[in-house]
């Protein structure tokens, strides 16, 4: 149920928010709202830390780039090379 509540609202942001900015605000790849979901989606309640600590590294003074959801638990950037 958990899990759902929070699914639906990240879709929400996403559709109603996100969709609506006239420019990208996010520095990496995937967004911070679709890392969220799909941390969430892997991780239930875990996934919520992992896409906060997500949130809390994505500010004007990040290197950005690729950072996909790892398979396994951390909060940490997982650095994957691009190509």
């Amino acid at each position: 149920m958990f899990r759902k509540i929070v699914i639906m609202l990240i879709k929400g942001y996403q559709r109603g928010i996100s969709s609506r900015r006239p420019y990208r605000v996010c520095r990496y790849e995937p967004t911070c709202s679709q890392y969220m979901l799909e941390a969430v989606q892997r991780f239930g309640l875990k996934g919520v830390l992992m896409g906060s600590a997500r949130i809390l590294r994505c500010h004007p003074w990040a290197h950005g780039g690729f950072d996909p959801v790892p398979d396994h638990f951390t909060i940490r950037r997982t650095h994957h090379r691009q190509g």
